[in-house]
C-alpha cells in the first residue's frame, strides 16, 4: 500500500518555537489554514481511501479540507499523536529544544529505550504508532493518509523505512503540510518515495 503522512499546518507554538504536545494543543495559525487549504490541490494525484488524524486539534484542522474534497470521514486516532516532550512541554530554549530532537532522533538509530524527560521512551512512541499504521494497513485501503505532528513522523519513517539510514530524517526538516510519501506493508517493511515531494533515490533526496 500507498501510506502518506502529512505534518500538520503552521499553529502558534511552532510560530513561538514551543514544544507543544500536550491535548489539546495549539490551532492552526491563518497560514496553517491557508496550508491545510492547499493540501488538497498537493494530494490530488493520489487516489487516498482512508484518512486518519491524532487527538490533537490542530492536525484535525489541517484534515478538515482534504476530507471534504475526499468525501471521507477522519478517524482519530491516540497513537497518531506527537512525542510528548513530558518535562521540557512548553518549552522553548535551545537547550530544551535539542534535547527533544537529540531524543527522537537516538530512537531512530536504535536506543529505543531511552526516555524523553518526563515522558515516554522511543520503544513506546513506535509501540503506539506501529499500532495504528497496522490498523491503517488492514483498512483495505490501497492508499491512505495519516495526518500528524513533524518528531513522530521524521522518527518514526527514520525507524520503519529500510531504504535509508537513521540520519535521514535529521538531516531533512519536515516543514508545516510537509508531506512523506512511503510503499509496502508492516509485514514487508517500508520503502520511502518522497520526502516533501522530491524523490529518494539511493537513500538521499534528489533535485527535481
Amino acid at each position: 500500500m500507498r501510506l502518506i503522512l502529512v505534518r500538520h499546518g503552521q499553529t502558534t507554538s511552532n510560530v513561538a518555537g514551543l514544544l507543544d504536545t500536550d491535548e489539546p494543543g495549539a490551532g492552526l495559525t491563518a497560514l496553517g489554514l491557508e496550508q491545510a487549504a492547499a493540501l488538497p490541490s498537493t494530494l490530488c494525484e493520489e487516489s487516498i481511501e482512508a484518512l486518519y488524524t491524532s487527538t490533537l486539534v490542530r492536525t484535525q484542522q489541517t484534515a478538515a479540507p482534504l476530507a471534504s474534497f475526499l468525501g471521507l470521514d477522519v478517524r482519530i486516532r491516540e497513537g497518531l499523536r506527537e512525542v510528548r516532550a513530558g518535562s521540557l512541554e512548553m518549552l522553548g530554549d535551545d537547550a530544551s529544544v535539542r534535547t527533544y530532537l537529540d531524543t527522537t532522533f537516538s530512537w531512530s538509530s536504535g536506543d529505543v529505550h531511552l526516555r524523553m524527560p518526563g515522558a515516554e521512551s522511543g520503544a513506546e512512541v513506535f509501540a503506539r504508532y506501529d499500532a495504528v499504521v497496522e490498523e491503517v494497513a488492514g483498512s483495505g485501503a490501497g492508499t491512505a493518509a495519516i495526518v500528524s505532528h513533524g518528531s513522530v513522523i521524521r522518527a518514526w519513517t527514520a525507524a520503519r523505512a529500510r531504504n535509508i539510514t537513521p540520519d535521514f530524517t535529521a538531516r531533512n526538516p519536515l516543514g508545516n503540510t510537509g508531506t512523506v510519501l512511503l510503499e509496502g506493508s508492516p509485514l514487508d517493511g517500508w520503502n520511502l518515495l518522497t520526502w516533501e515531494g522530491r524523490p529518494v533515490l539511493d537513500g538521499e533526496l534528489r533535485l527535481m
